[in-house]
């Protein structure tokens, strides 16, 4: 498997995070994974965020060069056009801020990407960064309210695979017991507990090919029922 190429990170973003802007990448990503692995977002367990009026106070990461790009071609043809792309009339008001945007947001001043450790732990709704990344420490967590380890007892064990009924999660095919895999639903290097609302039974595939990313809840689209289909053809053909 080809190693995962490392992504720059632009002195727009570390300053932004509170890194000065010539801090080395290696001591930007380092000191970021430890505020951000020891900890786990609030939202992902409370399904709300607890920290909504003070978001906006917290960084909002820049667009990417590709993003400011397709913008700026945007604004050009509005102003060409004296139109908004709903064909709306442009006002002068709309075409002065348009102007000063162009004079000032060069593509070349923007990243051209973002590290994924970075960019994961922005808020999906707001798109600023986490509160908790900032004001966390790893003395709130404790391992007699939060199981942090991989070691789970087959009581809590049992008792996932009768909750799930035996069937995978993500694709929802019924499994014996030699086959049931238990998947954390938000990792543990996300910040993820081993507490039994945490995990959910998975078979060997859909563990596997889960990666680093994750989904909460029960998935039962339709891209899971040809999963299925696909898998149980795949096995008739191999008899």
């Amino acid at each position: 498997m080809p190693r995962k190429q490392r992504v720059p990170i632009h002195p727009m973003v570390k300053d932004l995070l509170g890194f000065k802007p010539d801090s080395s990448d290696d001591a930007v990503l380092k000191a970021w994974k430890v505020a951000s692995t020891r900890v786990c977002q609030p939202c992902w367990e409370l399904k709300y965020c607890p920290y909504r009026p003070l978001v906006e106070q917290f960084p909002l990461l820049p667009p990417t060069r590709a993003t400011v790009e397709r913008h700026n071609a945007y604004l050009r043809r509005c102003l060409e056009t004296n139109k908004f792309g709903d064909n709306t009339p442009l006002d002068a008001e709309r075409r002065g801020r348009f102007e000063q945007v162009l004079a000032t947001d060069k593509p070349e001043n923007f990243p051209e990407s973002i590290p994924e450790e970075i960019e994961e732990m922005a808020c999906h709704w707001f798109g600023h960064i986490c509160p908790v990344v900032f004001s966390a420490e790893a003395f709130t967590e404790t391992t007699d309210l939060r199981r942090s380890g991989r070691n789970i007892s087959p009581r809590v064990l049992m008792r996932v695979a009768r909750r799930d009924n035996y069937m995978c999660q993500e694709c929802g095919t019924p499994l014996r017991d030699f086959k049931i895999e238990f998947d954390h639903v938000i990792l543990i290097a996300k910040g993820g507990s081993s507490e039994e609302h945490n995990l959910r039974v998975t078979c060997f595939d859909c563990n596997r090919e889960k990666g680093a990313t994750f989904t909460i809840g029960l998935v039962t689209t339709r891209k899971s029922r040809t999963k299925v289909v696909q898998r149980t053809r795949n096995k008739d053909a191999r008899r």
